[in-house]
C-alpha cells in the first residue's frame, strides 16, 4: 500500500537529518497527508518497542528484501495500529507469516519491562540515560551568517546566552531556554537535550545545520584551506560536505560521489538550501574513480565516512543488551569495503591529508580498517589530533591513541569513530598546525552584550536575512 512506503521514506529522511516529520510529511507527494502524519508520529514514538520486537522475532533476517523503515511501520500497524484492514497488499502475507512470533515477543518484552500495556513500554523507555543528556548541537553555517548574529537572534526570541562552555559539566547541565557556545568549535551552539529547531526559520533558511558534534569534527580535522579541491567519498546525506564548503569559503572545489541517486537529489536539496557553490555531485561509486584521473591532479583532501553498521547511533533504549550488535557476518563484510574504500582513497597520488570516520562502536570497523590501512600503505601516517579529547582509539595497535572516540557517556554526543591520515614525507609545522587548529585557536567566543545586526524574517517566505554586520 501506498501510504506504508511513504510513511517509510520520511522515517528514513527523518533518520538522515532531512527535515522535520511535518516537513518531509507535507514536501511528500502523498496525497492524503492526515493519515500519513498520524500513522508516521506513532511509529516513531513506538521506535525502540517496534526495533526490538523485530530483532527477537528476527523478521528483517528472515525476509531479506524487507527494508528496516518499511518494517517498522508494517509491524506498528500489525501489532499496534488498526490492523491492515484489508489493505496492505502484498506485505500483509508476509505479515502474516510472521505474526505470531511478533505477537509473542511484544508480549515477552511486557514481561521483561514489567508492564502490561503497550503505552507502559514508552513510560519505561523514557526514563533518563546517557542517550536522554546528549544536548542539542546546531552548527551555525558560515556560508550564510555568522555565529554572532545566530546568537543575537535567539536571544531575541527569548533565549539566553550563557557564553563559551568550559567543560562537558556546562553542557549536562543546560536547561530551559539557556543555550553555549561549544568549548571545541567555534561555530557549534548547544542547547538543552530536548530543544526541537526542526521548524526555525533559521534552520529552515538554512542558516543552521542540525548536526551532531561528533559529526562536525571530521570536516573541521580535515580543515581544507579556501581553494582547496577536495574529495567527499561518501558524501550523502550532505551534512558533512556542507561542513567542508563553509571550510572553503566556497572557494575550490568538491568532488561529492554516492551511488543512491534518491539520497543524492535530496542532497542535491540541501546543499541548495545551504547556500553551497563549489560542489559537483556525481551518483558513482568512489571506488570506480581513477586516482590518475586529471580532474582529480589538485586533490589534496578526502573525507571518507563510508557504509557502517550504525551501532554508534544514539541507542535504543529498550533493546536487550547485545540484541542490536551487528553479526560477524555483517561486520566483515563492511569492514572489507571500508578497507577498500580507505586504501582506494590512500592511493591518490597527490593526497595529503584524509580523515576516515564512522558512525560505528565496532573495532572491526574503526581501529582494524585503520591498522590494516597503515600496514599497506606505509607512505602515511596517524595524525595526532586533540590531544585533550578524552576518549581515545582501542589500544589494538601502536599510535591508535592518535584516532578519537566518541559516545554518549564519555563526550556527551552520537557514538563516533575518527582517524586522520597524512602523507609521511609531506607534513611540515604548517599543516600539523592545521590538524590542531581546533583547539590551539578556537578564537573568541562572541560577547553575550546584545549587539546591533540585521536579522529579518518575512513569514510568507520563510526567508531569513542575518548578516555578519561587516
Amino acid at each position: 500500500m501506498a501510504l506504508y512506503a511513504a510513511a517509510a521514506a520520511v522515517l528514513a529522511g527523518v533518520e538522515n537529518r532531512q527535515g522535520s516529520i511535518k516537513a518531509l510529511v507535507y514536501g511528500s507527494s502523498f496525497q492524503n497527508v492526515k493519515p500519513l502524519y498520524a500513522l508516521v508520529c506513532e511509529t516513531q514514538r513506538y521506535a525502540a518497542v517496534l526495533d526490538a520486537v523485530i530483532a527477537r522475532a528476527g523478521l528483517l533476517r528472515a525476509e531479506k528484501k524487507l527494508r528496516p523503515h518499511l518494517a517498522r511501520v508494517l509491524v506498528y500497524e500489525l501489532l499496534l495500529g488498526k490492523g491492515f484492514r484489508g489493505a496492505g497488499g502484498r506485505w500483509k502475507p508476509l505479515l502474516s507469516r510472521h505474526q505470531a512470533r511478533l505477537k509473542a515477543e511484544l508480549a515477552r518484552l511486557k514481561v521483561r519491562q514489567g508492564v502490561s500495556r503497550n503505552e507502559d513500554l514508552l513510560e519505561v523507555g523514557s526514563r533518563p540515560g546517557p542517550v536522554s543528556q546528549v544536548p542539542r548541537f546546531v552548527r551555525v553555517n558560515t556560508l550564510k551568517t555568522c555565529c554572532g548574529d545566530a546568537i543575537d537572534y535567539f536571544k531575541r526570541q527569548g533565549f539566553s546566552y550563557q557564553g563559551q562552555a568550559s567543560s562537558l559539566e556546562d553542557l549536562r547541565a543546560l536547561k530551559g531556554k539557556h543555550f553555549l557556545l561549544d568549548p571545541l568549535l567555534p561555530e557549534l551552539l548547544v542547547f538543552p537535550a530536548q530543544t526541537d529547531l526542526h521548524e526555525h526559520p533559521l534552520y529552515l533558511a538554512g542558516h543552521l545545520i542540525l548536526q551532531d558534534k561528533a559529526s562536525c569534527l571530521p570536516a573541521t580535522l580535515l580543515a581544507p584551506p579556501p581553494g582547496s579541491h577536495v574529495i567527499d567519498a561518501c558524501a550523502a546525506p550532505g551534512n558533512k560536505t556542507s561542513h567542508l564548503a563553509a571550510l572553503l569559503k566556497n572557494q575550490g572545489k568538491i568532488f561529492a560521489f554516492d551511488l543512491d541517486a534518491k539520497r543524492l537529489a535530496s542532497m542535491a536539496t540541501l546543499l541548495a538550501r545551504a547556500g553551497v557553490s563549489c560542489c559537483e555531485l556525481a551518483e558513482i561509486d568512489f571506488l570506480t574513480v581513477s586516482p590518475t584521473d586529471q580532474r582529480y591532479d589538485r586533490v589534496q583532501y578526502i573525507l571518507l565516512d563510508p557504509s557502517c553498521s550504525g551501532s554508534g547511533m544514539l541507542s535504543r533504549p529498550l533493546e536487550e543488551q547485545g540484541s542490536g550488535t551487528p553479526s560477524q557476518e555483517r561486520l566483515r563484510a563492511l569492514a572489507g569495503f571500508q578497507q577498500r574504500a580507505l586504501c582506494h582513497a590512500l592511493s591518490f597520488p597527490f593526497l595529503r591529508r584524509l580523515v576516515y570516520s564512522t558512525c560505528s562502536l565496532c573495532q572491526e570497523e574503526n581501529e582494524d580498517v585503520v591498522r590494516d590501512a597503515l600496514q599497506q600503505n606505509p607512505g602515511f601516517r596517524l595524525a595526532p589530533v586533540l590531544p585533550s579529547w578524552p576518549h581515545r582509539g582501542l589500544s589494538t595497535f601502536p599510535g591508535a591513541e592518535h584516532c578519537l572516540r566518541a559516545s554518549p557517556e564519555t563526550t556527551l554526543t552520537g557514538g563516533f569513530f575518527v582517524a586522520v591520515f597524512e602523507r609521511a614525507e609531506v607534513p611540515s609545522s604548517a599543516s600539523q598546525a592545521e590538524a590542531l587548529a581546533p583547539e590551539l585557536a578556537p578564537g573568541p567566543a562572541p560577547k553575550r552584550k546584545r549587539r546591533r545586526q540585521k536579522a529579518t524574517v518575512q513569514a510568507a517566505g520563510a526567508v531569513v536575512e542575518a548578516t555578519c554586520g561587516k
